[in-house]
């Protein structure tokens, strides 16, 4: 397993089934915070459920495909990233991310971020990192564009929650753009 440092005493670590129970305690305390802007099978209930969702993303990893880490402090679990799509084929991911309350404000979704993405161009050979949120997440905005994305267009009425639907946006970052930035120019 591999463990880096993320700033502020905070680690990314991969998360794997045996993590359902830190996981279910995380949502427990992130749930209400997340919900409005995660898809509805993520944000479980129960260790078992937290379980199947490790699983979903352990079975994608394993297939080159989507990945789940854990943003953890302390001993415990406050916030994650993930690669919600991966295809290596046509070299485009999308990256998304939350925290619980108590992790906000503190820089770790960007650094995070910026962490995903350099493995994605660097190591995977990318040539596209997405970020998609709906268009009233300001926070989730804020990180894409601290991290040189360029919005591409909106999705009308694409994102359904407690029985409303709302706009998603699309927010986007290239290989030669993400490279430009880490050399200053």
């Amino acid at each position: 397993m591999f463990e880096k440092a993320v700033g502020d005493g905070v680690t990314i670590t991969p998360l794997e089934v045996w993590h359902a129970q830190e996981f279910a305690d995380h949502l427990d305390r992130a749930r209400e915070h997340i919900r409005p802007w995660v898809g509805p099978r993520f944000v479980t209930d129960t260790v078992d459920d937290a379980r199947s969702t490790l699983r979903r993303y352990a079975t994608a990893t394993a297939e080159d495909g989507a990945r789940i880490y854990g943003l953890w402090d302390g001993g415990a679990i406050v916030g994650g990233v993930m690669f919600v799509a991966f295809d290596p084929v046509w070299g485009i991911c999308e990256i998304g991310g939350w925290l619980e309350p108590g992790a906000v404000g503190r820089g770790l979704m960007s650094r995070s971020v910026d962490m995903l993405m350099q493995w994605a161009f660097e190591e995977r050979g990318m040539a596209r990192v997405e970020w998609r949120c709906r268009t009233d997440n300001d926070r989730s905005i804020a990180t894409a564009r601290r991290l040189g994305m360029r919005s591409e267009g909106v999705l009308r009425s694409s994102w359904v929650f407690e029985g409303r639907r709302y706009d998603k946006e699309v927010f986007a970052l290239l290989r030669d753009e993400w490279a430009a930035r880490r050399t200053g120019a």
